[in-house]
């Protein structure tokens, strides 16, 4: 295919060529220049060295922030643009799994190449005009949708524990195929990614997440072993057996409902809370009396269970308690037979900012059961039952209460816990009974309350 060549990078590296140095266009820039993706990231080689590439750069009327001066990478702010150039390299000595022990400069662009992942981030545009070098049949690769290692596959995963994980996500992200050799060295490599930071875990997890198929990822990750590696609570589900409309076990039916979040183009949160929803499922599981296998309470555990996988990939606080929440509120079982106040209570437990995820939750589980497009209708009864008991009343928390604590202050309700039951018990009221939340009768009930419980 025809090689466009962006017009800051054919600036950039006439400057460079004038300077006696080359510039070329590396990584993961070009793979997707090849597979016709428009291109974000601007990853550069080159032979200068940091320092000569800070003056150049400069010279030109550009910034440069030494981000990885350790390493031979700088990142260069030009003409709007921003661009991570590294001077040509190579590695050597691994003794933590995951960075080199020494970064020797190398002289040519071909050393450079020969020390990177998987043949199709192995392939240098050279700038202005974009010849290629193409020393591992990266092209070839890409054309054939292979995800193959650059050299000895045992000795790239032995080098870097991250590169296994990378290459399930490659998989999922890209649609590509990990060839045999590369595939089969994974399993060996698995004490060297045990090495690997949570957080670069969580990164590539997030990366599956955001495919257009994330269960190819969780595939791979399961025959290789990477998933009882980093998710063993998932890895856990495997031939855990369901009953009724179920079809799969309990990591099919998660990985289904995954997937139907990805193509539905629901956020992280979703697309996390329909990976571990029954994630607590193998915990909880017995047969009852007819010899059907039950799990009881099982939300609550997996909510549970959630929690430590996440913290433990260290994603931030409000992801957790989003994705909890939904986890533990998902296995709600409506029928006509609920009063206003149930529906309420609903929407107090679930949230009034939660619902429309929490309803993308169902289906997403729905689909789970048997691979198949949910009935559209199915929610629209408890949908609009919701949507009519919010016309008649938006009070479903405590903020929405026509009183506050000052108000209660104010009446000689001191604050601490005594006030906070109070309040509980208030919008328990208010639920029960909405025309009850004026601030004349709130402030009547809380100093019976109040009294009540000054008497015990």
């Amino acid at each position: 295919m025809k090689k466009v060549i962006h017009p800051v990078l054919k600036k950039l590296s006439s400057i460079f060529n004038e300077n006696g140095k080359e510039l070329y266009l590396v990584g993961g820039a070009v793979r997707d220049m090849l597979r016709g993706q428009k291109i974000h990231d601007f990853d550069l080689a080159t032979n200068a060295l940091p320092q000569e590439v800070t003056a150049i750069v400069r010279r030109a009327g550009g910034k440069v922030v030494p981000t990885g001066i350790k390493h031979g990478t700088v990142t260069a702010f030009y003409k709007d643009h921003t661009a991570e150039i590294t001077t040509f390299r190579t590695e050597s000595g691994y003794s933590d799994g995951r960075r080199p022990d020494q970064v020797i400069y190398a002289s040519d662009i071909k050393e450079d190449l020969s020390r990177r992942d998987f043949t199709m981030n192995a392939i240098a545009l050279r700038l202005p005009k974009g010849e290629p070098v193409d020393l591992f049949g990266g092209a070839k690769d890409i054309k054939a949708g292979i995800i193959r290692c650059v050299g000895n596959a045992a000795e790239r995963f032995s080098e870097d524990g991250l590169r296994p994980l990378r290459a399930v996500r490659f998989a999922a992200q890209l649609g590509f195929k990990i060839e045999k050799g590369t595939l089969d060295a994974i399993p060996g490599a698995l004490s060297v990614s045990a090495n690997v930071s949570w957080e670069r875990v969580r990164d590539e997890i997030d990366k599956i997440l955001a495919s257009p198929l994330p269960s190819r990822g969780f595939h791979l990750m399961e025959q290789t072993g990477l998933l009882s590696l980093f998710l063993e609570e998932l890895s856990a589900c495997k031939n855990i057996d369901q009953k009724g409309f179920h079809q799969f076990d309990v990591l099919e039916h998660s990985l289904y409902a995954c997937d139907y979040s990805a193509a539905k183009g629901y956020c992280r949160q979703l697309r996390l809370a329909a990976l571990f929803h029954d994630v607590g499922k193998p915990s909880v599981r017995q047969m009852d009396s007819s010899g059907v296998w039950t799990f009881y309470r099982h939300e609550e555990v997996s909510a549970n269970m959630c929690e430590k996988i996440l913290n433990r990939l260290r994603y931030p606080n409000a992801v957790i308690d989003s994705v909890c929440h939904l986890i533990r509120e998902h296995m709600f079982q409506y029928t006509d037979n609920w009063s206003d106040s149930a529906v309420r209570r609903f929407i107090a437990r679930v949230g009034e900012a939660n619902l429309e995820d929490i309803y993308r939750l169902r289906r997403a589980d729905v689909y789970g059961f048997a691979g198949k497009e949910p009935d559209p209708r199915s929610l629209e009864p408890l949908i609009d039952r919701v949507n009519k008991v919010m016309e008649q009343s938006r009070a479903f928390s405590i903020k929405n209460l026509a009183v506050s604590g000052t108000d209660l202050i104010a009446i000689g309700i001191q604050s601490g816990k005594n006030m906070g039951l109070i309040l509980k018990d208030l919008l328990e009221t208010v639920l029960d009974d909405p025309q009850q939340n004026t601030k004349e009768r709130l402030l009547e009930i809380a100093k019976a309350m109040s009294n009540e419980i000054t008497a015990q």
